[in-house]
């Protein structure tokens, strides 16, 4: 990029394979780090075939982190070491914040033979890493949208997006979460939080940035802009929706293994020892 870019970095997601032989793709995680601080990871999990996702993500801990589950279509069933259960459908998000600890599953189910949803990792400070664990699961009907006579569309799930306020709520990293509909031809703005990472994932259509030097952009097309940067974006002749995910980054020493993130190796170690010796839940 030139030094007058705001795009400080782009990247395609890739193929990938979890939980018990989930096909999915990687927009960013573990090699990336800390580019993306407060962010950990996002995974697009978009696929037409049951075959590669039926599996699912059977029960495994988490400790240190929040995860961020959106649904397009389909439903993810949730269980865990709490006695909570539930499922999450298309166009919900559960916001799980693990903190110090909690084991679960996650199941995947087509509805009408389709499925599709986003999940993104968000990193605790220490100071948060043993927060009591919680859920904020919220429905479509809650998610509020702001549409413009233009025709843009954003649904704020996270943050604000001019007057409309998004429903997930005290999330120590400020995020800005959005699903941002831009009609064909039309130009939408955004301003980074001076400070703050913000990051595009394009789901639909395509897009460009920028003009002396573009970068364009299709499905799972990924952006990290400069910080303090406005993102300026024009959409393709069939228009284009994406991911925008903004939040303040934390600046201390990951030491992340597989579903535990924390500040050291050794408390990486202690949590699974714990694990194995049936003393992870707090």
């Amino acid at each position: 990029m030139n030094k007058d870019s705001p795009v400080r970095k782009v990247l395609t997601a890739s193929e990938t394979r979890e939980g018990a032989g989930v096909k999915l793709y990687r927009a960013f995680g573990y090699h990336d780090i800390p580019e993306f601080d407060p962010f950990l990871m996002l995974d697009d999990f978009r696929n037409e075939s049951p075959s590669d996702y039926m599996k699912g993500f059977p029960w495994h801990p988490h400790r240190g982190i929040e995860t961020v589950t959106y649904m397009l279509e389909g439903e993810i069933e949730h269980k865990d070491s709490m006695g909570n259960s539930g499922t999450v459908g298309a166009g919900a998000v559960q916001w799980m914040t693990a903190g110090s600890g909690i084991i679960h599953q996650e199941m995947p189910k087509p509805v009408d033979g389709k499925m599709g949803g986003f999940q993104l990792w968000v990193n605790l400070p220490r100071s948060e890493k043993f927060h009591p664990p919680r859920y904020q699961e919220i429905s479509p009907d809650r998610i509020p949208e702001d549409i413009r006579d233009n025709g843009i569309r954003v649904r704020v799930i996270a943050g604000q997006y001019g007057r409309v306020i998004g429903p997930v709520r005290e999330i120590i990293a400020e995020p800005e979460f959005l699903d941002v509909y831009v009609p064909p031809e039309t130009r939408f703005y955004h301003q980074v939080r001076p400070g703050f990472t913000g990051t595009l994932y394009m789901i639909e259509g395509r897009g460009t940035i920028g003009f002396g030097d573009p970068v364009f952009l299709k499905n799972r097309s990924l952006v990290l802009l400069e910080q303090g940067a406005v993102l300026d974006i024009s959409a393709g002749l069939k228009g284009c929706r994406f991911l925008w995910i903004s939040g303040k980054p934390i600046g201390e020493p990951i030491a992340w293994g597989g579903p535990i993130v924390m500040n050291t190796q050794e408390e990486v170690e202690t949590a699974f020892s714990e694990y194995q010796n049936g003393m992870f839940i707090r």
